[in-house]
């Protein structure tokens, strides 16, 4: 399932991708420049198992969009494959808290539209547009080493 869309942005990462993290599958949104017009971006959104063949697709995808920045909202213990493959694939992995994204007034309420909004606060480096969330970035999960 695909889905572009064309939107004038001012980012901080060229090219990024944002993940939401459920327990069989996950949704990834992908914001790469436009190819005519520098001052818009294009997203695909692509929906993955999270088994091990479906992740490395996923890499696969991330490394020909030449993703710069990964951001993923830490769900459970969901996260663990996702952001340990990605990370040892050679990607900057991103592990949001999700409890300082997840109550956030007009935040969406599906999978599909978390990641667009995901991806749009990574581009930004900024937690979102609403008046309720205050600072310059979004605070990270520890990641424990492996």
């Amino acid at each position: 399932m695909e889905e572009i869309i064309e939107e004038p942005v001012q980012v901080v990462a060229r090219v990024c991708a944002a993940i939401d993290i459920g327990k069989a599958g996950l949704v990834a949104c992908v914001r790469v420049p436009h190819t005519t017009r520098p001052d818009r971006r294009v997203q695909e959104v692509r929906e993955y198992a999270t088994v091990t063949p479906a992740l490395l697709a996923l890499a696969d995808w991330l490394r020909v969009e030449r993703v710069e920045l990964v951001a993923m909202e830490a769900t459970s213990d969901y996260w663990k494959p996702v952001f340990y493959l990605l990370k040892a694939a050679g990607f900057q992995c991103w592990l949001l808290n999700a409890k300082h994204v997840k109550n956030v007034p007009g935040r969406p309420k599906t999978d599909r539209l978390d990641a667009v909004w995901l991806v749009d606060g990574a581009a930004r480096n900024r937690p979102c547009d609403q008046q309720a969330c205050r600072g310059s970035d979004w605070r990270g999960s520890k990641v424990p080493l492996i």
